[in-house]
């Protein structure tokens, strides 16, 4: 009888592992050929979206519940995927931010940028912006 619990008891303790091993599989409604946005070089956002669904490296990537998902085809389902394996430039989007994002919004995010790389450039070298002065930075 002995000999029957020890085979019984590791065939149990092994069954959470073969649950893991198995794939999550979540749907995402996304058309055929979803319009992207570009939110920062290599990384696209579905435009629109009710939930953030991100292109990146060949592959459209999905966060919910705090688990990460990936398909190939938008029309494909989403796999699971260890959130080791994201694009670091996906994870550390801020989320929500893009969710229902549009080309429009993505114009306005970018000219904000541009004005204010403008202006740190401006005021690492010494210009004043408002008058056009360029000012010694060793004037003390």
């Amino acid at each position: 009888m002995k000999r029957l619990g020890l085979p019984f008891a590791l065939a149990l303790s092994l069954l959470p592992l073969a649950a893991r091993a198995q794939a999550v599989r979540i749907e995402v409604a996304l058309p055929a050929a979803p319009p992207l946005v570009v939110v920062q070089p290599g990384v696209q956002v579905v435009e629109n979206q009710d939930e953030e669904v991100f292109y990146s490296n060949g592959w459209y990537w999905v966060q919910r519940d705090g688990y990460w998902y990936r398909a190939r085809n938008p029309r494909s389902a989403f796999v699971f995927v260890d959130r080791r394996r994201v694009p670091v430039a996906v994870v550390h989007l801020p989320p929500g931010h893009y969710r229902h994002w549009r080309r429009e919004e993505a114009r306005e995010e970018r000219r904000e940028w541009r004005e204010h790389e403008r202006r740190e450039w401006h005021k690492g070298h010494g210009r004043d912006r408002d008058r056009g002065e360029r000012h010694d930075r060793h004037d003390d």
